[in-house]
């Protein structure tokens, strides 16, 4: 499984970002695909993921509202909306893919055996 995120950049508060990642390499029937993130001097931490079969969706509270994660059959991407963007948004965000997880270990980046490398997001006060 490959994965390759885009659409980082710089935005002020308030403003709006749509991240991309596209996967490649097999048919992800069971997976997860999730989005986390990494502010400087912090841990990772998990932002949002959907099951790409079936299509449910999971968020971190600190986004819950602001963000929306979807995906794309035709073209096996994954999107993150980010909307009402905050300066305590910014980091790098990467996306990750990992079959079989079940609900209790979704936000767990430990659990996550795919990753894309990381776009940053900087949000400007």
């Amino acid at each position: 499984v490959q994965l390759q995120a885009s659409g980082g950049g710089l935005v002020q508060a308030g403003g709006s970002l749509r991240l991309s990642c596209a996967a490649s390499g097999r048919t992800f029937s069971n997976y997860v695909m999730g989005w986390f993130r990494r502010a400087p001097g912090k841990e990772r931490e998990f932002v949002a993921a959907v099951r790409w079969s079936g299509g449910g969706t999971f968020y971190s509270d600190s986004v819950k509202g602001r963000f929306t994660i979807s995906r794309e059959y035709a073209k096996k991407t994954v999107y993150l909306q980010m909307n009402s963007l905050k300066p305590e948004d910014t980091a790098v965000y990467y996306c990750a893919a990992q079959s079989g997880l079940i609900a209790s270990t979704i936000s767990r980046h430990d659990k996550y055996n795919y990753w894309g490398q990381g776009t940053q997001v900087t949000v400007s006060s």
